[in-house]
């Protein structure tokens, strides 16, 4: 079983209240989502793994049981292209669990119109593999929001 811990600050919302219908439908796969504090943020990674995919507003890791877990800073963010974002590490590595991998200012995508919501989503999963999945709660860094 994989514990997927928030990899930013703020509060779970659920996939279901995304402003995207490929995340809310959970089109991309089953997880959730969190509304991140309008501050500086650093991302960080939510299993130990590699990272396989990065781009400034979105990140892979995938860990030794073969679980990919995307992270998706914000709706839409790709449009920003890179402003506001900041990448810390390179495709490939090799991160633990809170590992930095992307520092972010959400309100540079408030400010561009853009939503702040992150989708955390457990990639080619069924909903029924995840359990103990959070919901309206506070978190941070490290706190887990479900298990696979």
């Amino acid at each position: 079983m994989t514990s997927v811990t928030s990899p930013v600050t703020g509060r779970v919302i659920g996939l279901e209240a995304v402003p995207d219908p490929v995340f809310s439908g959970a089109m991309v796969g089953p997880g959730t989502a969190i509304d991140p504090v309008l501050e500086p943020v650093v991302a960080v990674a939510p299993v130990d793994g590699i990272v396989v995919s990065l781009h400034p507003h979105a990140f892979v890791v995938v860990d030794g049981e073969g679980h990919g877990v995307l992270t998706h800073l914000g709706i839409d963010t790709v449009q920003l292209n890179g402003e506001g974002f900041e990448v810390l590490i390179n495709k490939g590595d090799t991160v633990k669990r809170g590992d930095a991998i992307v520092r972010w200012d959400p309100a540079t995508a408030v400010a561009a119109g853009k939503s702040p919501i992150c989708p955390i989503v457990a990639l080619e999963a069924t909903a029924d593999a995840l359990s103990d999945i959070k919901e309206d709660v506070d978190v941070k860094p490290g706190d887990t929001l479900f298990n696979w």
